[in-house]
């Protein structure tokens, strides 16, 4: 048996790409994700277990960021896996922070996932504020040579914060355990995560 890709999948999603769509779909129970953080993404204004104290903050490094994009990926005789995206670099061109929302269809949950630099303390998940409303958590699952993700079963309320917001909050700390920030646009959000995908992806099996 035989896999042809459509759309040159193969050229425009790596092995590495599929695995990091994929496994966020999964239970958070994770080993990996055990090992790093064992914070939940329910709303919250409490330190995670563990308390240490903040030695203040510091201004990130200019990021800009790009358009709301929706892809769709579809695999014969499994349910389509839908990813609305943010992403936002650094001036020298390097990814700085990547938002996903990832939904598969049919399912009632949804999966949050953020890509972010690495260097940054594992310890305190990062945190992530719609304009006023609640603080969430989203729990470090693993890193890898040059980002550390973070994901976690999406909140109802949080969707529907971004869906309504102007602009998300995202608060990280780094390792010399000094808290940075950077806000994420949500002006289109709702537009692109309710609209048709711009482009889908999808394989084809012969046999």
């Amino acid at each position: 048996m035989t896999v042809q890709p459509s759309c040159n999948v193969h050229s425009l999603m790596s092995p590495l790409l599929l695995v990091l769509l994929m496994v966020p779909l999964l239970s958070v129970d994770l080993a990996r994700g055990q090992q790093i953080a064992q914070a939940t993404g329910v709303a919250t204004d409490q330190k995670p277990s563990g308390e240490f104290a903040l030695r203040g903050q510091r201004a990130a490094r200019k990021i800009k960021y790009g358009d709301w994009r929706k892809v769709c990926f579809k695999v014969p005789e499994t349910k389509m896996v839908c990813r609305t995206s943010l992403s936002g670099t650094f001036e020298t061109g390097q990814t700085a922070v990547r938002l996903d929302l990832i939904e598969k269809e049919g399912e009632p949950m949804a999966r949050l996932q953020l890509f972010l630099p690495v260097g940054l303390y594992l310890q305190d998940p990062p945190k992530i504020t719609v304009d006023k409303g609640s603080t969430y958590r989203v729990p470090y699952m693993w890193c890898l040579t040059n980002t550390c993700i973070a994901a976690d079963v999406a909140d109802p309320r949080l969707i529907k914060e971004m869906e309504e917001g102007e602009k998300l909050l995202l608060e990280v700390v780094d390792s010399s355990v000094l808290t940075v920030s950077t806000s994420l646009p949500l002006d289109q959000f709702n537009a692109v995560h309710q609209a048709a995908p711009a482009q889908t992806f999808e394989q084809t099996i012969d046999e």
